[in-house]
Formats: structure tokens, C-alpha cells, sequence
């Protein structure tokens, strides 16, 4: 681990104050008494995840905040920093969700906090008074946002070790969402932001000494799956490693750029910028990658097998065969394996197959999961989504600016 930390007066406080003193003793150096055993703190956190890719199209975990605990269901988001519940402050425009919004008491964040001063965006300072409030506003890549202010509650934790705290984090106390089609939001009571950024969760942990700023996923094909904080249920080979890349600017797990192979052979797709983003259901590509792969997956569909479903109105391209499909594995066949081959990293490839790239509809059929990001406003911006990382443990190491890889087995629980 870390070697000796400095330990925060709050967690010696709060470690009295929930009796939670089996296995925390010895991650902080505290002096153990003599009827305690030697424990190992517990490095890692592990959620179990609820949802799927279709027909939810969103996974969540479950964060127990307050005192006495009370359990809130957040989408998961590698794309945003700052985690978000629905608030009762009084909520000016809230979301159907599963549980009454939350109500904050006297915690309210201030503007002098630097977790308040890492979201603001450059040039702005709309907080003249340092000792003012801290009001938020987050805007999403599909034209939802969340207002309302920063406040700061107790969140149960508990560890792989069994040790559990209850440190206090920073997050949104949502009073106002904005969500263009609502009848297609995630039903939940927030967003959970997963990104690098000062106000995330992780990061709070991290800078307490509570973990390493690693955090990572493992979503099902079946459902579920586990997002995990901390970096001590990796596996310890069979990863594939790339740098993270990164503009001073840009917050997002870039990979950098890719060429794309299409059966193992190049299509013309080349220097495809890439971003990781599991508050994305599908794969987003610009609209001249997306039209040149739209089209080489045509050539190669052999029409007595399958034909255009355009009745299917689940995803823009889909196809029916001769009887419904029960499962995606009775239509893989007829598509090849796609390959993002990354130029700034050698020898490092993503490889989809068709598991990566298809869903099957209520209707027994094939769409294609990868979407065109151009028509709905992400300019050039191409994001890997929940589609493209099925069944992989996917490791976003902010100590190390790496991202990495594996499959897995995201039904079992490390």
C-alpha cells in the first residue's frame, strides 16, 4: 500500500462512532487492542450492479448516504465527475424515481470549497462571496443537466475486507433536472460521476487516503455485473494496458486515436479519436466513420440469411433472418469482429465482436448497437460505450493515467 498516512480527525471520529473497528485498524497505524486481530485494510469498495444493456440501456449501484443510511440507485458514469441526487430543496423540477428525493440539512458545500472551485468552468466565477453556497450546473452530452447546490453528507462504506467507514463526500443535491425525452431516462435516483475530476467520489476517497484513485467495471451480457473504488480485486495478469491521453482541457478517458479493422482487415476508418463513457448505452462513431463501417457491414451480410427489419424501430439498422433469433450467439455468425488498433500504443487492440457491436430486440431481431454521433451532436467525438464493454473489467487508473482491459466473468462478484 501506502506506507504510513496521516489520519484524518474524521475518520478516527467516525470510526468510534459506527463501531466499525474490525480490519481498519491496521490501515491507519491506529494502535490495536489487544483483543482485535491482525487485519488487512480492505483497499477496494465493490458495488453490485443492477440493469443491462436492452432494454434498460443503464446500470446502477446502490450508495447508502445519511445517518441512519438510507440507499439511493445512481447510473453509473465514467463520462462525468460529479455524482447527483434528486433533492428535495424544494425540488423545482424532478424526475420519476425509485426513492423520495434526498433531503439536505445544514451541509451545504460553500463556494470557497476547491471541490466547488473545480467545477466551475474557466472565466466563470459566479460565486462572489466565498462564504455563499455552492450552486452547480452539469450538462451531459445528450442535452440533459442537473442544477442545484453542493452539499456534503455521511456515505456507508464497506470494504472487501469487510471494514466499513462512513466518510463524508461532496456531492449534487439535484433540485432542477433537464432530460429531452424523460420517457427514456434511467429510472434512478441520480447519476454517479466516475470521471477524474476533484468532485467525483473516487477522487475524494483517494485524496482522504482512503484508496488509490483507480476505479473500474465489469457489466454483464446477462445484466448486473460490479463497479469497484480501489485497485485490490485486480486481476493479477491478462490485462491489457494503454496511456490514458489527455488535453489540459479535457476531463474525459481518452484513448487517443484508432484505426478500425472490420474482419481483421482495414476499412479506410483511421485516427478515430476514442473515449471511454459507461453513462453511454451504445458506441458512437462521427458520421463518416459511421456511414464507411454502415457500409462495409452491408457487403458482407449475405441476404438470403438476413434482410433489412424496417419495421423494427428499436435502433436505426436492424435485421430480421428467417425466424426470430433467440440470443445474439444465433446471429453472430453472419458478422465479423471488429478491431480498434491504437496508433500511440503499440500492439494495443480492443477487439468487438459481434457481442460488442449487436443487440437482439423484443422482436427477435439484429441491431447494430453502433450509433451515428454526428446526428445527435457529438461533432467528432466518438465514445465506446456500455455495448463495446460487455464482459470485460474495464480499469480507469487515475494514479497511473492508464486504462485497462480483461475479459471477465462479471456475474461473479470478486
Amino acid at each position: 500500500m501506502r506506507g504510513k498516512w496521516e489520519v484524518p480527525i474524521w475518520v478516527l471520529y467516525y470510526l468510534l462512532l459506527s463501531g466499525s473497528f474490525q480490519g481498519c485498524f491496521s490501515a491507519f497505524n491506529l494502535p490495536r487492542p489487544p483483543w482485535k486481530k491482525q487485519s488487512n485494510f480492505g483497499s477496494s469498495v465493490v458495488f453490485p450492479l443492477v440493469g443491462n444493456l436492452y432494454p434498460k440501456g443503464y446500470y446502477q449501484a446502490t450508495l447508502n448516504v445519511g445517518q441512519p443510511p438510507k440507499p439511493y440507485f445512481l447510473d453509473i458514469d465514467t463520462g462525468s465527475d460529479l455524482t447527483w441526487l434528486q433533492c428535495d430543496a424544494p425540488c423545482v423540477k424532478c424526475l420519476p424515481a425509485p426513492h423520495s428525493p434526498y433531503k439536505p440539512s445544514k451541509n451545504i458545500v460553500k463556494c470557497k470549497d476547491p471541490i466547488c472551485e473545480s467545477l466551475q468552468s474557466p472565466g466563470n466565477h459566479p460565486h462572489r462571496n466565498p462564504d455563499d453556497q455552492c450552486d452547480y450546473e452539469v450538462e451531459y452530452a445528450d442535452s440533459c443537466s442537473s442544477l442545484g447546490v453542493l452539499v456534503k453528507d455521511i456515505f456507508t462504506v464497506k470494504f472487501t475486507n469487510g471494514c466499513t467507514i462512513v466518510p463524508p463526500l461532496v456531492f449534487g443535491c439535484g433540485y432542477d433536472q433537464e432530460v429531452p425525452d424523460s420517457a427514456h431516462a434511467p429510472y434512478t435516483d441520480g447519476i454517479l460521476g466516475l470521471g477524474n475530476g476533484k468532485s467525483s467520489l473516487v477522487s475524494q476517497m483517494s485524496s482522504s487516503g482512503l484508496i488509490r484513485n483507480v476505479v473500474g467495471h465489469c457489466l454483464s451480457g446477462q445484466g448486473g455485473g460490479f463497479l469497484f473504488f480501489g485497485d485490490d480485486v485486480l486481476p493479477s495478469s491478462g490485462i491489457v494496458w494503454t496511456p490514458i491521453v489527455r488535453a489540459s482541457t479535457e476531463k474525459h478517458y481518452s484513448l487517443g486515436p484508432a484505426d478500425v479493422l472490420f474482419g481483421g482487415q482495414a476499412i479506410g476508418i483511421k485516427g478515430l479519436p476514442i473515449i471511454l463513457d459507461s453513462g453511454s448505452t451504445f458506441t458512437y462513431f462521427n458520421s463518416e466513420a459511421y456511414n464507411t463501417l454502415l457500409s462495409t457491414i452491408k457487403k458482407n451480410i449475405n441476404a438470403n440469411q438476413l434482410t433489412d427489419a424496417v419495421d423494427d424501430k428499436s435502433l436505426p439498422v436492424c435485421w430480421k433472418g428467417s425466424k426470430p433469433f433467440n440470443s445474439i450467439n444465433d446471429a453472430k455468425s453472419y458478422f465479423k469482429p471488429l478491431t480498434l488498433g491504437f496508433t500511440k500504443t503499440k500492439n494495443v487492440q480492443l477487439q468487438l465482436t459481434p457481442e460488442a457491436y449487436l443487440i437482439r430486440t423484443n422482436h427477435g431481431n439484429i441491431c447494430l448497437g453502433i450509433l451515428n454521433g454526428t446526428e445527435i451532436g457529438l461533432g467528432n467525438v466518438n465514445i465506446i460505450g456500455d455495448i463495446s464493454m460487455i464482459d470485460k473489467m474495464v480499469i480507469y487508473d487515475n494514479e497511473k493515467q492508464q486504462i485497462g482491459w480483461v475479459p471477465a466473468n462479471c456475474n461473479k462478484l470478486p
